[in-house]
């Protein structure tokens, strides 16, 4: 999936400095590579830790507060896909492969697995020993419940993959077969909706266990207050021994950029999920913080309702694509810590095609040439939907706003909360929108399949874009084996879309996080969620 943002997600946001570009694994087999418990804290070299304050190691043990844009509404890791939902569903149930800090597709609740040649029989082995945070045993057979109940459910993240049966080989061998090929399941199964629940939700209702859940995780929900803060205490059965250091993790609703940063500044939290861009260097530089960072999955976007009488008109988004000055949105607004997008696929994805596709640059003639074109020779005036709380986001609005007033299409910025901003997309109640698009796994049919499917959960990202021949282009994408073939037919999807414009790809941020300068062993993944097993906080 792409999950959306809704910040999106909650905000994406961004940076070059030496920062990696990750490069990412999109499927594997019989990978033996495990987490090691006993590892440094610091995973990623390409993340900044901030060690310079302290020459002591810190201690175990104490609590964390991460300040986050969005409150956590739901745990049911089948039926969301908000990151502020997402990002807490992932620290309390795990899949059997996971992706780490590069993007890389490892074991996590398997030891090993095995993909056949023919690429229709997935085998996991669990871990020896695995339990969940209530102390019982972890079996194949929660391993198949788990799946069943997915594909069951289906849900925004829903399962893609023909499955033609999922068994229990003994308790510890867990076997999935399919109908036919599908290229993206080993990275998909690595969701965080792919995560491992009892078998039979441990003999409760599945209300009630959402609302207390038990799952292989390093926490475990303690306190829980949908509309405002959550508190997770240690799971004392995590398979990582020792793990985690710390003994309880807070998400701390903090609605707004400023706030956060004062928070942050203050000591009053150890970490913000949501870092604006114009504070990036001030919290880097300064007395008692830092940033984390890594790069990212994530294209920064602006979508276009495809049922708006403006926008159906291929010609209209054509000219605003033309009218607007991608590199010198990305130059103003992120501060060196994004790159200028002309793909939708970020540059860490594979078979993005950022530097080969022909994308519609800045150039005011052509695009007065293709508003003429359209239905609306003369422009219109139409509302361009944002998030509130936003710097960056605001920024960008007003430049769309200029562009659009350049070739005679007079925008006026809607701007409103973050909770009715996502229902007004998700109701197509919506001209134009800011957001943000971004993978759940190392894959390239996680964003093309969330934004192209016209049948799919969001109805091609909420902008009910619909060509055939992409449809047909993406079906194939998900059959075809890794290599080249696959690459010519995504290269030629991904130009379709720089042509036709459903949505204009802004720009690729880095993910940035604001550390409070005692934090040691934050560990920052590409789809923007963060591994807390390892946080230490120092005096």
């Amino acid at each position: 999936m792409s999950r959306f943002n809704a910040s999106f997600r909650k905000s994406f946001w961004i940076g070059t400095l030496a920062i990696l570009l990750l490069l990412v694994v999109a499927g594997c087999s019989n990978s033996k590579n495990e987490p090691d418990p006993n590892k440094g804290a610091q995973q990623n070299t390409n993340q900044e830790a901030n060690q310079s304050a302290n020459t002591e190691e810190p201690a175990a043990g104490g609590t964390f507060v991460y300040g986050r844009p969005a409150s956590v509404t739901s745990l049911d890791l089948h039926n969301q896909i908000t990151s502020n939902n997402a990002f807490a569903i992932d620290k309390v149930f795990e899949s059997l492969v996971a992706f780490d800090s590069k993007g890389e597709i490892v074991d996590w609740l398997a030891k090993s697995h095995n993909i056949s040649e023919d690429g229709l029989t997935y085998t996991f082995v669990l871990r020896d020993g695995l339990k969940f945070s209530n102390g019982t045993d972890v079996t194949a057979e929660d391993a198949v419940f788990s799946l069943q109940r997915h594909l069951k459910v289906g849900g925004p993240l829903a399962i893609a993959a023909k499955v033609d049966t999922t068994k229990a080989q003994d308790k510890q061998t867990f076997v999935i077969t399919l109908k036919e090929p599908y290229t993206p399941f080993i990275s998909e199964l690595s969701n965080f909706s792919n995560g491992i629940i009892p078998n039979n939700f441990g003999g409760v209702t599945e209300e009630e266990f959402f609302k207390k859940p038990v799952g292989t995780g390093p926490f475990v929900v303690e306190k829980w207050d949908p509309a405002g803060d959550l508190t997770f205490t240690k799971n004392p059965n995590y398979w990582q021994e020792g793990k985690p250091y710390i003994d309880q993790l807070v998400y701390k609703l903090i609605e707004d950029d400023s706030q956060a940063i004062n928070q942050l500044k203050a000591g009053e939290v150890n970490a913000i999920e949501s870092l604006a861009l114009q504070n990036a260097d001030e919290i880097k530089q300064g007395p008692d913080t830092t940033v984390v960072t890594n790069g990212s999955w994530v294209t920064e976007q602006l979508f276009f309702n495809t049922l708006d009488k403006y926008f159906s008109d291929v010609h209209v988004r054509r000219a605003l694509a033309l009218a607007l000055d991608r590199e010198g949105l990305t130059k103003a607004l992120t501060f060196g810590y994004a790159q200028t997008a002309n793909s939708l696929l970020p540059t860490t994805i594979p078979y993005h095609a950022n530097d080969t596709i022909k994308a519609l640059n800045f150039d005011i003639t052509a695009a007065k040439e293709e508003l003429a074109k359209s239905a609306f020779p003369n422009g219109f005036t139409t509302k361009l939907l944002v998030a509130s709380g936003n710097g960056t986001r605001a920024q960008e609005a007003q430049i769309i706003q200029a562009a659009g007033k350049a070739i005679g299409i007079n925008i006026e910025i809607e701007s409103i909360e973050l909770a009715t901003f996502r229902e007004r997309f998700f109701a197509y109640d919506f001209a134009i929108m800011l957001n943000s698009g971004q993978a759940d796994s190392p894959e390239a049919n996680s964003i093309i399949a969330f934004q192209t499917d016209p049948e799919g959960f969001s109805k091609s990202y909420w902008t009910h874009y619909t060509n055939d021949e992409v449809t047909k282009l993406l079906y194939e994408g998900q059959k075809t084996p890794d290599g080249k073939e696959r690459e010519e037919i995504y290269t030629k999807l991904l130009q379709t879309l720089a042509d036709e414009v459903p949505y204009i790809p802004l720009y690729y941020p880095d993910i940035l996080k604001g550390v409070g300068s005692s934090v040691d062993g934050l560990v920052v993944l590409p789809n923007g969620s963060v591994r807390f097993e390892e946080v230490r906080i120092g005096k």
